[in-house]
């Protein structure tokens, strides 16, 4: 019988341990803030800043929601995300993706300041995360992470396939599983032979962003399988493995939903306090 990962459970944790540490914040100046800035009317990406919200509120972040003119140009986006750089109040800027067509999202997240960038997306973030060095980490890469850990599933010297090579997920993903000491592969839509590619893993992790791609003939028996794929298919969410050969083959996976997903939350919520932690240093 394969342990489902429960995201809901390590989520609870991490924000359990989270409120000492903004207890004291709070207690010696004032509490973290976090700002997000949420453009439009998309249905998904409002119920995930709603969620951010409400994570914040339960253990004393402040939040503070900004919901510019979905016609906003890139130069009046620049601005504002200028304004949060310089507010020493805010310790996190959280731009919610995606964004409208007119605006150049690759500027608008390269002008958070590094320090406040708490979706880890900065290329001086990235930077770090490959040099090894201390710095504010992608967040769902990062409850990856604390999946395995918490979960006690070995990493060192295993061999680890991550299917998917975004710049939020993939490729962050497989950095931090070498530097746990996995032997990794990155999979992609190209890749030749990928059923053989992903049966060779240990630990395989899906995050190509289509429904149900991987089935049986791409899990190993035994493997440990983290499904990142969050689809909407028929009104009902599904990852990207086939849930069915995902719980019959694996030794333990995480459910969509309920096991990446609310990691991401937490490790945000973990990554605002830290640079709270970081500016008043």
């Amino acid at each position: 019988m394969a342990i489902i990962l429960d995201g809901k459970l390590i989520r609870d944790q991490i924000l359990e341990e989270l409120q000492p540490r903004v207890a004291a914040l709070t207690a010696t100046g004032r509490p973290p803030q976090l700002a997000v800035v949420l453009i439009g009317n998309n249905a998904g990406s409002e119920v995930y800043v709603r969620n951010k919200i409400a994570a914040c509120a339960k253990i004393g972040i402040l939040s503070r929601k900004l919901s510019p003119l979905p016609t906003i140009s890139t130069e009046e986006l620049l601005a504002i995300i200028q304004d949060l750089n310089a507010d020493p109040s805010v310790d996190g800027i959280l731009v919610q993706l995606p964004l409208p067509p007119q605006i150049d999202a690759g500027r608008v997240l390269d002008a958070v300041h590094p320090d406040k960038d708490v979706d880890g997306f900065h290329p001086l973030n990235s930077g770090k995360l490959l040099a090894g060095a201390p710095g504010l980490r992608p967040c769902t890469p990062s409850g990856v992470m604390q999946i395995l850990h918490r979960y006690q599933i070995p990493i060192a010297g295993r061999k680890a396939v991550v299917v998917g090579r975004s710049d939020i997920v993939g490729k962050p993903m497989a950095i931090l599983l070498l530097a746990a000491n996995a032997t990794v592969t990155i999979c992609h839509s190209r890749t030749s032979n990928l059923a053989e590619e992903c049966r060779r893993a240990d630990i395989l992790v899906a995050a190509i962003g289509r429904a149900e791609m991987l089935g049986e003939d791409h899990i190993q028996p035994g493997a440990v399988v983290i499904d990142v794929g969050m689809n909407r298919v028929d009104g009902r969410l599904t990852g990207d493995v086939d849930p069915e050969a995902m719980a019959r083959l694996s030794s333990a996976y995480t459910p969509v939903p309920g096991g990446v997903g609310p990691l991401t939350i937490a490790m945000l919520m973990s990554n605002t306090v830290q640079a709270a932690e970081s500016n008043k240093a």
